[in-house]
């Protein structure tokens, strides 16, 4: 799904993404409470989202996306594409939930590479600003009074994995106890790397252990 306040980029990205027999452009939105009403009829695999909208702003929808996508089976991931490298808009993206973000003059060339990517559950970060969000984030995640990362910001499916995470199980053991597929353990664990500052998946096995969410 598509969401842009400008008509000429939504059609242009649908033309765009038209071509690529893989690739089903199932809605266009024109504002963020749109592209969430949209995201509940017809549940996207992703969803290509502007952040600068009237009313509901990207991030905002993002954020809502992310918190009320099904619990059970696949999720909606999202891929910021916008015109903005600015920190506000890029880590308020991240924050959100977004598992991508692109700036738009790449758009032609890189778009459908990072669908796929975000839609199989890995994120996408555009090469321009990858480098400061690492390390950023790192630094940047809210800390509960322990001076470890704030596990509030986590939903409760997210928790769930973290907590799972703890015996340190493959993938595909976590995506059968869950009765998911891999790719939504992915954008799980794409979601919790980027909410607590984490940069490996042992940093979050370490983080399930001294936050108390698995007992050693």
């Amino acid at each position: 799904m598509i969401a842009d306040d400008q008509q000429e980029v939504r059609e242009g990205l649908e033309m765009l993404l038209g071509v690529h027999g893989d690739i089903e452009v199932v809605g266009l939105a024109a504002d963020g409470d749109e592209a969430v009403a949209l995201t509940e009829q017809t549940s996207p695999d992703v969803v290509v989202m502007d952040i600068r909208m009237p009313g509901t702003d990207g991030i905002e929808a993002t954020r809502r996306i992310v918190q009320e996508c099904p619990e059970q089976g696949a999720v909606t991931t999202v891929l910021m594409l916008t015109t903005f490298d600015h920190d506000d808009a890029l880590y308020g993206a991240l924050r959100a939930g977004a598992s991508g973000y692109m700036l738009k003059d790449a758009a032609p060339s890189r778009l459908p590479d990072a669908i796929r990517q975000v839609a199989a559950g890995e994120s996408w970060i555009d090469p321009s600003v990858a480098g400061k969000v690492i390390e950023t984030l790192r630094d940047t995640a809210p800390r509960d009074a322990q001076g470890l990362p704030d596990l509030d910001l986590l939903s409760p499916r997210e928790l769930e994995v973290l907590k799972l995470m703890g015996d340190a199980p493959s993938n595909t053991d976590l995506a059968r106890q869950l009765y998911v597929s891999e790719a939504t353990i992915k954008t799980h664990i794409s979601r919790l790397l980027m909410k607590t500052g984490s940069s490996e998946r042992a940093q979050l096995v370490a983080l399930a252990y001294k936050t108390g969410l698995v007992q050693p």
